[in-house]
Protein backbone atom coordinates (compact mmCIF):
# COMPACT_ATOMS: atom_id res chain seq x y z
CA UNK A 1 0.00 0.00 0.00
CA UNK A 2 1.45 3.36 -1.01
CA UNK A 3 2.01 6.11 1.60
CA UNK A 4 -0.37 8.43 -0.32
CA UNK A 5 -3.16 5.89 -0.21
CA UNK A 6 -2.65 5.35 3.53
CA UNK A 7 -2.79 9.10 4.10
CA UNK A 8 -5.94 9.36 1.97
CA UNK A 9 -7.63 6.58 3.93
CA UNK A 10 -6.73 8.27 7.21
CA UNK A 11 -8.29 11.50 5.97
CA UNK A 12 -11.50 9.62 5.05
CA UNK A 13 -11.62 7.96 8.49
CA UNK A 14 -11.09 11.35 10.16
CA UNK A 15 -13.90 12.96 8.12
CA UNK A 16 -16.25 10.08 8.94
CA UNK A 17 -15.57 10.47 12.67
CA UNK A 18 -15.92 14.25 12.46
CA UNK A 19 -19.32 14.04 10.73
CA UNK A 20 -20.79 11.08 12.58
CA UNK A 21 -23.95 11.99 14.53
CA UNK A 22 -22.88 9.74 17.40
CA UNK A 23 -20.19 10.27 19.99
CA UNK A 24 -17.08 8.10 19.52
CA UNK A 25 -14.60 7.88 22.39
CA UNK A 26 -11.55 5.61 22.31
CA UNK A 27 -9.76 4.56 25.50
CA UNK A 28 -6.43 2.76 25.85
CA UNK A 29 -5.96 -0.30 28.10
CA UNK A 30 -4.77 1.93 30.94
CA UNK A 31 -8.06 3.88 30.79
CA UNK A 32 -6.85 7.10 29.14
CA UNK A 33 -8.88 8.78 26.39
CA UNK A 34 -7.14 8.64 22.99
CA UNK A 35 -9.93 9.81 20.66
CA UNK A 36 -12.80 12.22 21.22
CA UNK A 37 -14.84 13.15 18.13
CA UNK A 38 -16.84 16.44 17.72
CA UNK A 39 -20.17 14.83 18.63
CA UNK A 40 -18.64 13.60 21.91
CA UNK A 41 -17.59 17.18 22.58
CA UNK A 42 -21.16 18.35 21.88
CA UNK A 43 -22.73 15.72 24.17
CA UNK A 44 -20.38 16.25 27.12
CA UNK A 45 -19.61 19.95 26.80
CA UNK A 46 -15.90 19.14 26.96
CA UNK A 47 -13.35 19.98 24.27
CA UNK A 48 -10.96 17.49 22.68
CA UNK A 49 -8.07 19.24 24.45
CA UNK A 50 -9.79 18.83 27.83
CA UNK A 51 -10.48 15.14 27.21
CA UNK A 52 -7.51 13.55 25.43
CA UNK A 53 -5.15 11.92 27.93
CA UNK A 54 -7.59 12.07 30.85
CA UNK A 55 -8.63 8.89 32.63
CA UNK A 56 -12.20 7.91 31.82
CA UNK A 57 -13.11 7.76 35.53
CA UNK A 58 -12.28 11.47 35.81
CA UNK A 59 -14.00 12.28 32.52
CA UNK A 60 -17.22 10.57 33.64
CA UNK A 61 -16.93 11.31 37.36
CA UNK A 62 -20.11 10.41 39.22
CA UNK A 63 -21.59 8.58 36.22
CA UNK A 64 -21.29 5.04 37.57
CA UNK A 65 -23.32 3.40 34.78
CA UNK A 66 -20.88 4.55 32.10
CA UNK A 67 -17.81 3.79 34.22
CA UNK A 68 -19.03 0.25 34.91
CA UNK A 69 -19.60 -0.46 31.20
CA UNK A 70 -16.06 0.67 30.31
CA UNK A 71 -14.50 -1.28 33.19
CA UNK A 72 -16.27 -4.48 32.15
CA UNK A 73 -15.11 -4.18 28.54
CA UNK A 74 -11.49 -3.40 29.50
CA UNK A 75 -11.31 -6.33 31.95
CA UNK A 76 -13.44 -8.92 30.14
CA UNK A 77 -12.68 -8.05 26.51
CA UNK A 78 -16.26 -8.20 25.27
CA UNK A 79 -18.83 -5.78 23.85
CA UNK A 80 -21.45 -4.46 26.26
CA UNK A 81 -24.50 -2.28 25.49
CA UNK A 82 -27.12 -0.42 27.51
CA UNK A 83 -30.03 1.20 25.68
CA UNK A 84 -32.30 1.92 28.65
CA UNK A 85 -30.65 3.04 31.86
CA UNK A 86 -27.86 5.49 31.02
CA UNK A 87 -28.05 9.27 31.31
CA UNK A 88 -25.11 11.38 30.14
CA UNK A 89 -24.21 14.47 32.14
CA UNK A 90 -22.90 17.54 30.37
CA UNK A 91 -21.07 20.60 31.67
CA UNK A 92 -23.12 22.95 29.49
CA UNK A 93 -26.45 21.22 28.71
CA UNK A 94 -29.18 19.22 30.45
CA UNK A 95 -28.66 15.52 31.20
CA UNK A 96 -29.71 13.39 28.22
CA UNK A 97 -30.81 9.75 27.90
CA UNK A 98 -28.33 7.82 25.77
CA UNK A 99 -27.67 4.43 24.28
CA UNK A 100 -24.09 3.23 24.83
CA UNK A 101 -22.09 0.40 23.30
CA UNK A 102 -18.55 -0.28 24.52
CA UNK A 103 -16.44 -2.67 22.42
CA UNK A 104 -12.87 -3.90 22.89
CA UNK A 105 -10.08 -2.85 20.51
CA UNK A 106 -7.68 -5.66 19.61
CA UNK A 107 -4.25 -5.23 18.04
CA UNK A 108 -2.71 -7.34 15.28
CA UNK A 109 -1.49 -9.82 17.88
CA UNK A 110 -5.02 -10.20 19.25
CA UNK A 111 -4.02 -8.48 22.47
CA UNK A 112 -6.54 -6.00 23.78
CA UNK A 113 -5.33 -2.42 23.35
CA UNK A 114 -8.32 -0.60 24.77
CA UNK A 115 -11.98 0.05 24.09
CA UNK A 116 -14.18 2.24 21.91
CA UNK A 117 -17.43 3.71 23.18
CA UNK A 118 -20.25 4.79 20.84
CA UNK A 119 -22.95 7.01 22.34
CA UNK A 120 -26.29 7.83 20.73
CA UNK A 121 -28.60 10.59 21.98
CA UNK A 122 -32.06 9.13 22.71
CA UNK A 123 -33.81 12.41 23.57
CA UNK A 124 -35.88 12.53 20.40
CA UNK A 125 -36.58 8.79 20.55
CA UNK A 126 -38.00 9.24 24.07
CA UNK A 127 -40.10 12.17 22.87
CA UNK A 128 -41.49 10.07 20.02
CA UNK A 129 -42.27 7.19 22.37
CA UNK A 130 -44.08 9.55 24.75
CA UNK A 131 -46.03 11.12 21.88
CA UNK A 132 -47.09 7.66 20.66
CA UNK A 133 -48.27 6.69 24.15
CA UNK A 134 -50.36 9.83 24.38
CA UNK A 135 -51.73 9.31 20.85
CA UNK A 136 -52.77 5.69 21.63
CA UNK A 137 -54.50 6.80 24.82
CA UNK A 138 -56.23 9.66 23.02
CA UNK A 139 -57.45 7.35 20.24
CA UNK A 140 -59.01 4.95 22.75
CA UNK A 141 -60.63 7.68 24.82
CA UNK A 142 -61.79 9.50 21.68
CA UNK A 143 -63.74 6.45 20.54
CA UNK A 144 -65.37 6.11 23.95
CA UNK A 145 -66.12 9.84 24.15
CA UNK A 146 -67.74 9.86 20.71
CA UNK A 147 -70.16 7.13 21.77
CA UNK A 148 -71.03 8.97 24.96
CA UNK A 149 -71.51 12.24 23.07
CA UNK A 150 -74.09 10.68 20.75
CA UNK A 151 -75.96 9.18 23.73
CA UNK A 152 -76.01 12.49 25.62
CA UNK A 153 -76.88 14.79 22.71
CA UNK A 154 -80.47 13.54 22.21
CA UNK A 155 -81.71 13.87 25.83
CA UNK A 156 -79.86 17.18 26.08
CA UNK A 157 -81.94 18.52 23.19
CA UNK A 158 -85.10 17.42 25.01
CA UNK A 159 -84.04 19.22 28.20
CA UNK A 160 -83.31 22.41 26.29
CA UNK A 161 -86.63 22.28 24.44
CA UNK A 162 -88.58 21.73 27.66
CA UNK A 163 -86.76 24.61 29.38
CA UNK A 164 -87.51 26.95 26.46
CA UNK A 165 -91.22 25.98 26.50
CA UNK A 166 -91.36 26.52 30.25
CA UNK A 167 -89.73 29.94 29.85
CA UNK A 168 -92.38 30.92 27.29
CA UNK A 169 -95.17 29.92 29.71
CA UNK A 170 -93.85 31.99 32.59
CA UNK A 171 -94.78 35.62 33.19
CA UNK A 172 -92.09 38.20 32.48
CA UNK A 173 -91.90 39.14 36.15
CA UNK A 174 -91.86 35.54 37.41
CA UNK A 175 -88.99 34.71 39.69
CA UNK A 176 -88.82 31.25 38.11
CA UNK A 177 -87.62 32.64 34.76
CA UNK A 178 -84.15 33.02 36.27
CA UNK A 179 -83.97 29.23 36.70
CA UNK A 180 -85.02 28.47 33.15
CA UNK A 181 -82.35 30.89 31.85
CA UNK A 182 -79.72 29.05 33.88
CA UNK A 183 -80.96 25.69 32.56
CA UNK A 184 -80.76 26.84 28.93
CA UNK A 185 -77.32 28.42 29.44
CA UNK A 186 -75.90 25.28 31.07
CA UNK A 187 -77.39 23.02 28.38
CA UNK A 188 -75.68 25.17 25.74
CA UNK A 189 -72.38 24.90 27.65
CA UNK A 190 -72.63 21.09 27.80
CA UNK A 191 -73.62 21.01 24.12
CA UNK A 192 -70.50 23.04 23.22
CA UNK A 193 -68.33 20.51 25.10
CA UNK A 194 -70.01 17.65 23.23
CA UNK A 195 -69.43 19.36 19.88
CA UNK A 196 -65.76 19.75 20.81
CA UNK A 197 -65.63 16.10 21.81
CA UNK A 198 -67.14 14.95 18.53
CA UNK A 199 -64.71 17.15 16.65
CA UNK A 200 -61.87 15.58 18.65
CA UNK A 201 -62.91 12.02 17.85
CA UNK A 202 -63.86 12.66 14.21
CA UNK A 203 -61.95 15.77 13.10
CA UNK A 204 -62.18 17.05 9.59
CA UNK A 205 -59.19 16.09 7.43
CA UNK A 206 -56.69 18.95 7.13
CA UNK A 207 -56.70 20.97 3.93
CA UNK A 208 -53.13 21.48 2.78
CA UNK A 209 -51.93 24.89 1.69
CA UNK A 210 -48.83 27.07 2.05
CA UNK A 211 -48.48 28.18 5.69
CA UNK A 212 -45.92 30.74 6.85
CA UNK A 213 -45.28 29.66 10.45
CA UNK A 214 -43.22 32.72 11.40
CA UNK A 215 -45.95 35.10 10.22
CA UNK A 216 -48.67 33.00 11.91
CA UNK A 217 -46.83 32.97 15.25
CA UNK A 218 -46.15 36.70 15.02
CA UNK A 219 -49.86 37.44 14.44
CA UNK A 220 -50.91 35.23 17.36
CA UNK A 221 -48.41 36.91 19.70
CA UNK A 222 -49.63 40.35 18.61
CA UNK A 223 -53.18 39.45 19.70
CA UNK A 224 -52.07 37.78 22.93
CA UNK A 225 -49.93 40.79 23.88
CA UNK A 226 -53.03 42.93 23.74
CA UNK A 227 -55.16 40.38 25.59
CA UNK A 228 -52.64 40.16 28.46
CA UNK A 229 -51.52 43.80 28.55
CA UNK A 230 -52.75 44.29 32.13
CA UNK A 231 -50.61 41.37 33.34
CA UNK A 232 -47.60 42.88 31.54
CA UNK A 233 -46.67 39.53 30.00
CA UNK A 234 -43.48 39.77 27.95
CA UNK A 235 -43.39 37.77 24.71
CA UNK A 236 -40.00 37.00 23.17
CA UNK A 237 -39.96 35.85 19.54
CA UNK A 238 -37.06 33.88 18.11
CA UNK A 239 -38.33 33.01 14.64
CA UNK A 240 -36.20 32.00 11.67
CA UNK A 241 -37.50 34.25 8.86
CA UNK A 242 -35.69 32.17 6.23
CA UNK A 243 -38.00 29.14 6.72
CA UNK A 244 -40.20 28.91 3.60
CA UNK A 245 -43.95 28.19 3.88
CA UNK A 246 -44.78 24.57 4.71
CA UNK A 247 -47.71 22.41 3.67
CA UNK A 248 -50.44 22.50 6.32
CA UNK A 249 -53.93 23.54 7.34
CA UNK A 250 -53.66 27.19 8.36
CA UNK A 251 -56.88 27.22 10.41
CA UNK A 252 -55.94 24.11 12.38
CA UNK A 253 -52.33 25.18 12.95
CA UNK A 254 -53.52 28.62 14.09
CA UNK A 255 -55.85 26.91 16.57
CA UNK A 256 -52.98 24.72 17.77
CA UNK A 257 -50.49 27.51 18.45
CA UNK A 258 -53.11 29.94 19.75
CA UNK A 259 -54.13 27.36 22.35
CA UNK A 260 -50.54 26.69 23.44
CA UNK A 261 -49.53 30.36 23.60
CA UNK A 262 -52.78 31.32 25.37
CA UNK A 263 -52.21 28.54 27.93
CA UNK A 264 -48.68 29.81 28.54
CA UNK A 265 -49.89 33.40 28.98
CA UNK A 266 -52.50 32.26 31.50
CA UNK A 267 -49.91 30.25 33.43
CA UNK A 268 -47.26 32.94 33.96
CA UNK A 269 -47.35 35.35 36.89
CA UNK A 270 -47.57 39.14 36.71
CA UNK A 271 -44.68 40.42 34.53
CA UNK A 272 -44.19 36.87 33.29
CA UNK A 273 -42.12 35.86 30.27
CA UNK A 274 -42.93 33.62 27.31
CA UNK A 275 -40.44 32.68 24.59
CA UNK A 276 -41.61 31.36 21.22
CA UNK A 277 -39.01 29.95 18.83
CA UNK A 278 -39.30 28.41 15.38
CA UNK A 279 -36.30 26.67 13.83
CA UNK A 280 -35.31 23.90 11.44
CA UNK A 281 -33.79 20.89 13.18
CA UNK A 282 -31.57 19.21 10.62
CA UNK A 283 -30.14 16.51 12.90
CA UNK A 284 -33.26 14.37 12.54
CA UNK A 285 -35.23 13.65 9.36
CA UNK A 286 -38.55 12.20 8.27
CA UNK A 287 -38.06 9.30 5.84
CA UNK A 288 -40.98 8.51 3.51
CA UNK A 289 -40.60 5.67 0.97
CA UNK A 290 -39.80 6.97 -2.49
CA UNK A 291 -39.24 10.54 -1.29
CA UNK A 292 -36.31 12.60 -0.09
CA UNK A 293 -35.87 12.75 3.70
CA UNK A 294 -37.03 16.05 5.14
CA UNK A 295 -35.96 17.75 8.40
CA UNK A 296 -38.27 18.79 11.22
CA UNK A 297 -39.49 22.29 11.93
CA UNK A 298 -39.62 22.72 15.69
CA UNK A 299 -41.76 25.33 17.44
CA UNK A 300 -41.09 25.75 21.16
CA UNK A 301 -43.25 27.73 23.59
CA UNK A 302 -41.51 28.23 26.94
CA UNK A 303 -43.00 30.03 29.95
CA UNK A 304 -41.69 30.86 33.41
CA UNK A 305 -44.92 29.84 35.13
CA UNK A 306 -45.34 27.48 38.10
CA UNK A 307 -44.58 24.37 36.03
CA UNK A 308 -46.42 21.06 35.89
CA UNK A 309 -45.97 18.21 38.34
CA UNK A 310 -44.81 14.81 37.05
CA UNK A 311 -48.24 13.36 37.88
CA UNK A 312 -50.13 16.06 35.96
CA UNK A 313 -47.67 15.92 33.03
CA UNK A 314 -48.59 12.27 32.41
CA UNK A 315 -52.26 13.17 32.06
CA UNK A 316 -52.43 16.64 30.51
CA UNK A 317 -53.23 15.31 27.01
CA UNK A 318 -56.09 13.18 28.37
CA UNK A 319 -59.56 14.53 27.46
CA UNK A 320 -61.35 16.26 30.37
CA UNK A 321 -58.20 16.39 32.50
CA UNK A 322 -57.41 19.98 33.45
CA UNK A 323 -55.52 21.81 36.19
CA UNK A 324 -57.47 25.03 35.57
CA UNK A 325 -60.41 26.02 37.78
CA UNK A 326 -62.47 26.50 34.60
CA UNK A 327 -62.12 24.81 31.22
CA UNK A 328 -63.24 21.65 29.49
CA UNK A 329 -59.88 19.87 29.54
CA UNK A 330 -60.09 19.28 25.78
CA UNK A 331 -57.63 21.93 24.59
CA UNK A 332 -54.39 19.94 24.73
CA UNK A 333 -56.10 16.78 23.47
CA UNK A 334 -57.26 18.79 20.45
CA UNK A 335 -53.73 20.17 19.99
CA UNK A 336 -52.34 16.65 19.91
CA UNK A 337 -54.94 15.63 17.35
CA UNK A 338 -54.03 18.58 15.09
CA UNK A 339 -50.29 17.81 15.33
CA UNK A 340 -50.96 14.15 14.52
CA UNK A 341 -53.00 15.09 11.45
CA UNK A 342 -49.90 16.97 10.20
CA UNK A 343 -47.64 13.89 10.73
CA UNK A 344 -45.89 15.59 13.63
CA UNK A 345 -45.72 15.16 17.37
CA UNK A 346 -45.98 17.28 20.51
CA UNK A 347 -44.09 16.89 23.77
CA UNK A 348 -43.82 18.76 27.06
CA UNK A 349 -41.00 19.35 29.52
CA UNK A 350 -41.69 20.96 32.85
CA UNK A 351 -40.42 21.34 36.40
CA UNK A 352 -42.32 22.77 39.32
CA UNK A 353 -41.41 26.43 39.99
CA UNK A 354 -39.22 26.51 36.85
CA UNK A 355 -41.72 26.75 33.99
CA UNK A 356 -42.90 24.65 31.07
CA UNK A 357 -41.87 24.08 27.45
CA UNK A 358 -44.20 22.69 24.82
CA UNK A 359 -42.38 21.45 21.72
CA UNK A 360 -44.21 20.91 18.43
CA UNK A 361 -42.31 19.10 15.67
CA UNK A 362 -43.71 19.26 12.12
CA UNK A 363 -42.15 17.70 9.00
CA UNK A 364 -40.72 20.31 6.63
CA UNK A 365 -42.94 19.36 3.70
CA UNK A 366 -43.44 21.93 0.95
CA UNK A 367 -46.78 22.26 -0.86
CA UNK A 368 -45.17 22.26 -4.30
CA UNK A 369 -42.07 20.14 -3.62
Amino acid sequence: MSPNKTQSEQQIYARVLDNLDRAVIAIDQQGHVTLFNPTAQSYTGLSEKQSIGRHFEHLFSGQTGIINLICQTLTEGRSISDDENIFLQSTSAPTIPVSITVSPIFGSGREQEGAVMIIRDLSRVRELEEALRHADRLSMLGTLAAGLAHEIKNPLGGIRGAAQLLEMELDENSGLSEYTSVMIKEVERVNAIIEELMDLSHPRPPTKDDVNLAQMLGDIVLLQQEAHREQNVRFILDLDPSIPPISGDEALLTRLFLNLIKNAAEAVPLNGKIKISCKIESNFHVHNPGKKPVPWIVVQITDNGPGISAKDKERIFTPFYTTKPTGSGLGLATCQKIVGSHQGFISVKSKLDEGTTFRVSLPFIRQHS
